[in-house]
């Protein structure tokens, strides 16, 4: 069996929304590598089937196991370790806590949920409200209070789905809706 990897000793609101070219799915991972989820440190980490190398980080989209491992190295400070995003988070009824700040017990469905924040994104994109503004008074999230804004956070912070998406982010970009066990988002990637 292969061992899992080894543990690791304001956003801007006036730039404009960049569309993700991303597809629906959080992120695609390049050839080789899988997700899984690690059994003792329970968190998800990257393996790569050929080499059968493992690691925390998610490997870049142009590599290959061989740089990866190169770039895991503890001397290497080249690893982008953390990010910072903002998010706007629709709940639904089978989300792990189907409640919020604003809704004591969530009934919608998660494919209402999903229409609400593919509305919500047409909204930002089309420039009719802020991300800010819509997150302040529409996500389930308590983040809402700052805008969606969740700070800086680096890898196995958050849940695989919306960390692979936020990693996959250039800066200023919004992205496509990304769907975790606490229901379905839509991240804006601020640094």
């Amino acid at each position: 069996m292969p061992k899992e990897p080894s543990a690791r000793s304001d956003p801007d609101t006036n730039h404009p929304y960049k569309e993700s070219k991303a597809p629906a799915k959080p992120v695609a991972l390049p050839d080789g590598w899988e997700i899984r989820h690690s059994a003792t440190k329970k968190r998800a980490y990257y393996f790569h089937v050929p080499t059968q190398k493992s690691q925390w980080e998610p490997p870049a989209l142009n590599s290959n196991a061989e740089d990866e491992s190169e770039s895991n190295d503890a001397s290497n400070s080249s690893t982008m370790s953390q990010v910072r995003a903002s998010h706007i988070l629709a709940k639904h009824k089978d989300s792990r806590r189907p409640s919020s700040w604003k809704t004591q017990n969530i009934t919608r469905s998660r494919d209402e949920a999903l229409a609400m924040i593919q509305q919500w994104r047409a909204q930002i994109v089309n420039k009719e409200k802020t991300f800010a503004d819509i997150a302040k008074v529409e996500s389930d999230c308590s983040s809402a209070k700052s805008g969606g804004d969740l700070g800086f956070f680096g890898p196995g912070q958050m849940q695989a789905p919306f960390e692979h998406a936020t990693f996959a982010l250039q800066v200023g970009e919004l992205s496509e809706p990304v769907f975790t066990d606490s229901g379905v988002h839509i991240i804006l990637r601020t640094a």
